[in-house]
C-alpha cells in the first residue's frame, strides 16, 4: 500500500486535546489517517519532520528514532467552536462526552527524546 499524500506535510507535532496515551518524556507527532510506518515514504517523511523540528541532528538519526517509536492508531475530530483536535472514539465521543463534528482517523507516534 502506498501513501499518496505529499510526504513533507504528512506529520506535525501533536498539540490537540485529550491525548494522554503516552505518559513519558516522548515527543508525540501525528498525522491524519491510519498509516503504516513500514511504508518508506511514511517513515522518510516522519524522519525528515524530526530533523526539521530539531529533534534529531540528521536524517539517519531520524530514521533510528522512528525505528524505536511507539505507534498508536485512533480517531480525532473538532468539537463545535473549537480550533484544537480532540481524541475521540470511532463514534465521535470524546473522553468528556462531547461529540465531534466529523470523525477522522489518526496515527500518533511517540518518539523518545
Amino acid at each position: 500500500m502506498k501513501d499518496g499524500r505529499q510526504g513533507e506535510s504528512l506529520w506535525s507535532e501533536w498539540s490537540g486535546e485529550d491525548y494522554s496515551l503516552f505518559q513519558t518524556s516522548a515527543l508525540v507527532f501525528f498525522t491524519l489517517d491510519h498509516v503504516d510506518l513500514e511504508i518508506d515514504i511514511v517513515k522518510r517523511s516522519l524522519a525528515s519532520a524530526l530533523q526539521r523540528e530539531g529533534v534529531c541532528d540528521s536524517l539517519g538519526d531520524g530514521y533510528r528514532a522512528v525505528e524505536t517509536a511507539e505507534v498508536t492508531h485512533g480517531h480525532v475530530g473538532y468539537v463545535e467552536d473549537e480550533d484544537e483536535l480532540h481524541v475521540c472514539d470511532e463514534d465521535g465521543e470524546t473522553y468528556y462526552g462531547d461529540a465531534v463534528d466529523e470523525v477522522l482517523e489518526a496515527t500518533w507516534v511517540a518518539v523518545d527524546v
